[in-house]
């Protein structure tokens, strides 16, 4: 089976900006990619680039095992898409909107519309322009996953949506993954994409810096320690322990980023009345600014 998406060195450039540069990656059916990077890191241009709104200046894209300019119009029947930037029909209803675009997909499984409408809480027969960012974003949520695509590609798809709502996206976007979809999404909640993505791909100034598990990523992070004293501390000694790779703090409270054994900083503290210990793997918004600061080796 081929691969859901596959970008060999792909590269975008406007006159003399770059928008990304050299960028490869794979998508395989049944998986889950998180897609991070903040406004302006090359998100919206690869997805761009993906769905063939604009040619890349450089490189090869192939989705569902077709070229992706050659098969464009092809490609676009087997997948769902959900843009950032969401814009729809206003005078028309949720119902007769969806209904347009199942016919320009060939049609839509009966009873489907309605049953994915339930699930989200969204009321069919209100004129779009009447509905609120919330609503308006379950209707695109809604006509991305209402045909049943082999590949989802989701920018944000829980923005606007309320906790419970952000839920129900979940979940269907495990259920895609089950029935063997792939799902390349972009998100700025790093919590979301911890909870659902297999894997995670960061992109920083057009380039990927990491491609791989949470749990990969977390075992090449280095662990933090939060130690409270019974009194203030000097830091400059815990600077110079080897495996010590940062220190913030001061005064009684002191925060150690520790890559490699803990047993001179262990001894050190030992020095000192600790009050209190924590120490713990990092979480994926940490590990993500880590390599923001330039911290994390590219992957």
């Amino acid at each position: 089976m081929p691969a859901a998406l596959e970008l060999r060195n792909l590269t975008k450039r406007y006159g003399n900006v770059v928008g990304v540069r050299d960028l490869s990656l794979d998508l395989e059916p049944g998986e889950v990619l998180g897609f991070l990077g903040p406004n302006g890191a090359g998100k919206t241009t690869t997805i761009r680039c993906v769905l063939d709104m604009i040619r890349p200046t450089e490189g090869r894209i192939r989705v569902l095992g077709l070229d992706a300019r050659e098969r464009s119009v092809a490609i676009r029947r087997r997948l769902g898409y959900l843009p950032g930037d969401l814009v729809l029909y206003e005078r028309l209803t949720a119902r007769e909107l969806l209904r347009y675009f199942g016919r320009l997909r060939g049609g839509v499984e009966a009873g489907r519309v309605e049953a994915l409408a339930d699930r989200l809480e969204l009321v069919l027969d209100r004129p779009i322009r009447q509905l609120s960012s919330g609503n308006r974003q379950k209707v695109g949520v809604l006509q991305a996953f209402m045909h049943d695509p082999e590949l989802l590609v989701l920018d944000e798809p829980t923005s606007e949506l309320d906790p419970l709502m952000q839920a129900a996206v979940h979940e269907l976007v495990r259920e895609a993954a089950g029935r063997g979809a792939a799902v390349f999404f972009s998100s700025h909640q790093l919590a979301e994409v911890e909870r659902i993505a297999d894997r995670v791909a960061i992109i920083r100034h057009g380039e990927l810096v990491a491609v791989d598990t949470v749990s990969a990523l977390r075992a090449r992070a280095p662990r933090l320690v939060e130690v409270r004293f019974g009194a203030p501390v000097d830091p400059e000694p815990f600077r110079a322990l080897a495996p010590v790779q940062a220190v913030d703090g001061q005064g009684e409270r002191l925060r150690f980023a520790v890559d490699g054994p803990v047993d001179a900083l262990v001894k050190e503290l030992a020095r000192h009345e600790v009050v209190e210990l924590l120490a713990r793997e990092p979480d994926l918004e940490e590990i993500f600014m880590a390599y923001y600061r330039g911290e994390g080796e590219a992957g």
